[in-house]
């Protein structure tokens, strides 16, 4: 399988024995201090499962450079240990790994960045939507210090035992800012017209040329600003060719700013879509007697299988891929074995990476909640470990599979209880909505892993007081049993049109032309997206490409639109809300697109056979007419297992919904499933407990004595981990800024 993938190839100096690349990612584990224990660990697995070259998130090459608070600085003492640390454990698995040198510019934070007075700089000062601030214009002497700055950064790399480095010259960040009119408004040796706009980013290549000759020099360009003003087509190709002859051993390209409107990363851009783009660097290497230069495709490939198609054409040597090596550590390994469906997907929620790497939360994933703490949990059980033991997991939402996958790997018998007819929760309904398919199939996975390691899963077996005796033969139990819809006091709540949202997932073609959604979080979004799909959802690359007028698409049939009308509302706050800042602003793009109607500040006064009756802000009503009225206004911790539990005195930890339902969504299930499971292991073998995270207001956690307590009340400092100050447009959370 994946014949393409699994050719050998070089880099400079470098033998590689794939065609993968491990594509740079900021992890908010480069400054930690801890010596560097946990990002060796989460490279060093990542090189013992197949990641022959990996590329580090961006390192500072100066104070003035870093992205944020949480980046690690190549001429720090501390970071240098750290990154020498990183270094050595990848070589110990068998890896390669390249420093990626770092510049923000105008994408740093201000306060953070170590110019006079904190301002960031830029070529020019063009205000940045992503810094929330003007940047300082750099003179002469500023360009000249950052140039050698990269020199010396990757003299630093050399010396620190790396096999290569990365300079970062994509997404928006200083050196692209150069070549970009936008954001470049010089008059100098440094701007003015294309060929002086180019000259910083081949001074830079240039001078780490000098600076580490014979050293292999990977150079991340992009391929499409998708900007208005950005870097021409025509500058692009031409910067292709200057950086080859200045030296670049390979060429990676990226796409996309942090202030464009187009989505780069989600889940509803098609996979694959952005290698048009690495294709027309080739071309140009090509054309110019460059093409033995290899060019590395990248963003939005989460499996092998795409990777091969784009590598067979010829037109590209090498993909990237950064974050399903954060779902999967092992995603090269297990598809070389052919188990490709054994691979564990990203599904491009961005939820526990993007979002969180803007911010100072340390990066993780929602399929793979161990990510980034690899020295924390156990993977497998350890070499002598205590004898198997049999647990039960009450609930087969996303929190108990991963609780019960836990357990099986760290070597223990597990049986799952599911109240439902199909097991996933709330996790299996998103899997319906369009552009989420993969999350349907993190489903599948997760209970395929838990069969082939004899696991039990019980269907249609909901747990309560009649089953105290059976929890009472387990030696632990995870209690993972969710939660339950809301149904909000109001008139007319008996009326047969009135249904929760469950039962509208379970039937979405049921539903008459006219929908109204009492609640306006992330589940009525996507219940909102199922049931307009097909007025804004593309299905290729081409249609992507062409619906956002991105060169290189190709326009097909405009989709019927349906006749269903739908509308959103919600008492306070925007409709959305607790979506994460990358996805959110694409989500209701789509549902403004599809025609959905988003009412906010609203009260609800009655539901009548012909709809909703609201009161506005201003006290006026109005009756929103519907031929189904779906309740969504919020949930509840399901209570009668955990009764259950007390009643069977067992040991138990608690996980995801029923540990509160404020602030939750799947992130923080998994992490939670993950805990609890080495917590409970850790009570019944008699072992220092595994660490715990933060709880939701009034979640439930299992006491010494196993009857359960309530923890104390935590306020996070933002949204999913990023402060609130860094909420600011990014693409990541990019073109929709305010809505």
């Amino acid at each position: 399988m994946f014949d393409h993938v699994f050719r050998s190839g070089a880099i400079g100096g470098l033998t590689l024995p794939h065609r993968i690349v491990m594509g740079a990612m900021h992890l908010n584990l480069e400054a930690l201090e801890d010596g560097g224990a946990a990002l060796a660990a989460f490279y060093a697995e990542r090189a013992g499962g197949g990641a022959a070259l990996i590329v580090t998130g961006g390192t500072a090459v100066s104070p003035a450079g870093a992205g944020g608070p949480g980046y690690g600085m190549v001429g720090d003492p501390s970071h240098r240990a750290a990154l020498r640390r990183a270094a050595d454990a990848v070589h110990a698995a068998g890896g390669l790994i390249a420093l990626q040198l770092f510049h923000a510019g105008r994408y740093a934070l201000p306060g953070v960045a170590g110019t006079d007075g904190g301002a960031p700089f830029a070529p020019s000062a063009v205000y940045s939507r992503f810094s929330r601030t003007t940047p300082r214009e750099m003179s002469a002497d500023d360009i000249a210090e950052t140039v050698a700055d990269f020199a010396r950064g990757a003299e630093a790399a050399r010396e620190l035992g790396f096999d290569a480095v990365e300079v970062m010259g994509s997404e928006g960040y200083l050196i692209n800012q150069f070549t970009a009119p936008l954001t470049n408004r010089r008059e100098d040796a440094w701007g003015g017209d294309a060929e002086r706009r180019r000259r910083f980013p081949v001074e830079v290549m240039r001078a780490v040329r000098a600076a580490v000759p014979g050293f292999p020099v990977l150079f991340r360009m992009s391929g499409a600003d998708l900007v208005e003003d950005g870097t021409p087509p025509q500058d692009t190709a031409a910067l292709a060719v200057a950086l080859a002859e200045a030296g670049a051993d390979a060429l990676a390209v990226g796409v996309g700013w942090h202030e464009s409107p187009v989505p780069t990363v989600q889940a509803q851009v098609p996979e694959g879509t952005w290698a048009v783009f690495a294709k027309d660097v080739k071309r140009a290497l090509r054309g110019a007697g460059h093409g033995a230069v290899p060019v590395i495709a990248s963003n939005r490939f989460n499996r092998l299988s795409q990777a091969d198609e784009v590598l067979a054409g010829g037109e590209v040597d090498y993909v990237a891929m950064a974050r399903p090596f954060l779902a999967d550590p092992a995603i090269v390994a297990t598809s070389r074995a052919g188990r490709a469906e054994a691979v564990d997907l990203c599904i491009a929620c961005n939820e526990a990476c993007i979002d969180r790497s803007f911010g100072t939360e340390r990066v993780s994933c929602l399929v793979n909640p161990r990510a980034g703490y690899e020295a924390e949990f156990a993977a497998t059980a350890a070499p002598g470990a205590s004898a198997r033991r049999r647990y039960a997991v009450v609930g087969a939402g996303i929190a108990g599979l991963q609780a019960a996958r836990t357990l099986l790997a760290l070597g223990h018998e597990v049986e799952v209880f599911e109240a439902g007819a199909e097991p996933g929760g709330q996790f299996r309904l998103a899997g319906q909505v369009p552009g989420k398919r993969d999350f349907a199939q993190t489903v599948r996975h997760h209970v395929a892993e838990l069969a082939e390691h004899g696991a039990v899963l019980h269907l249609n077996h909901r747990i309560g007081h009649k089953d105290a005796a059976l929890l009472a033969a387990f030696e632990g139990v995870v209690l993972a049993s969710g939660v339950l819809p809301v149904r909000p006091a109001l008139p007319g709540l008996a009326l047969p049109h009135v249904i929760d949202y469950a039962q509208a997932f379970a039937d979405p073609d049921a539903l008459g032309e006219r929908v109204a959604v009492i609640g306006g979080g992330g589940i009525a979004v996507d219940l909102a997206h199922l049931l307009t799909a097909g007025r804004a959802a593309t299905s290729t690359p081409e249609e992507f490409l062409a619906a956002h007028a991105v060169t290189g698409g190709s326009p097909s049939a405009a989709p019927a639109r349906p006749a269903r009308a739908v509308t959103v509302m919600r008492r306070g706050g925007r409709v959305g809300a607790g979506i994460g800042p990358s996805t959110r602003w694409v989500a209701m793009a789509e549902l403004r697109a599809a025609g959905v109607e988003t009412l906010v500040g609203v009260e609800y006064e009655e539901i009548t056979r012909e709809g909703v009756v609201v009161r506005d802000a201003e006290g006026g009503h109005r009756l929103v007419r519907a031929d189904h009225v779906v309740l969504a206004a919020g949930q509840e911790p399901e209570r009668d297992a955990r009764h259950a539990l007390l009643r069977a005195g067992v040991p138990f930890e608690a996980a995801g919904g029923v540990t509160g339902a404020d602030r939750l969504n799947a992130v923080r299930a998994t992490a939670e499933g993950l805990r609890a499971a080495h917590r409970l292991v850790a009570r019944t073998s008699g072992k220092a407990a595994a660490p715990a995270e933060a709880a939701a207001p009034g979640a439930v956690r299992a006491g010494p004595d196993g009857t359960g307590s309530a923890t104390a009340a935590v306020t996070p400092t933002g949204r999913n981990g990023m402060e609130p100050a860094n909420e600011a447009c990014t693409n990541a959370t990019a073109g929709a800024c305010g809505t």
